[in-house]
């Protein structure tokens, strides 16, 4: 096998430590449509491993119902806003740091220049809307 692009190519971790490469991604909604065809037969087991890159702020808002997600800030900066019964929390990230979106926890982004992001997440029941 040769080097995969996370950015291309995401990775799917399923039961019983099982990856399998994803079909290239084309940031549409009907490729996470596809994906939750493949692999909602895993539950809450599995995960979506995916890198975006973004150069303007999060147009929606959107939430994991059935687990939590961590967003690992690669490069730039980002800036992390979550819905909370306590209000809304802001987190900025640079390089190396990461934070987690608990299951049901609404969440955006704000992007300053140029920044990507690792993300690991059950997307089972994922919700979206307007920001």
């Amino acid at each position: 096998m040769s080097a995969l692009d996370m950015s291309k190519n995401p990775v799917h971790l399923g039961p019983g430590g099982k990856a399998a490469v994803q079909p290239d991604f084309t940031g549409g909604m009907d490729w996470y449509m596809a994906y939750g065809e493949r692999h909602d037969g895993d539950g809450v087991e599995g995960r979506l491993v995916a890198m975006h890159s973004f150069t303007a702020p999060w147009d929606g808002w959107e939430m994991h119902p059935k687990g939590a997600e961590i967003v690992l800030c690669v490069s730039g900066r980002m800036v992390l806003h979550q819905e909370t019964p306590e209000g809304t929390r802001t987190i900025a990230l640079e390089p190396g740091q990461y934070a987690i979106n608990e299951a049901g926890v609404w969440h955006t982004a704000d992007i300053e220049g140029t920044a990507t992001a690792l993300f690991i997440t059950t997307g089972l029941g994922t919700e979206h809307k307007p920001r």
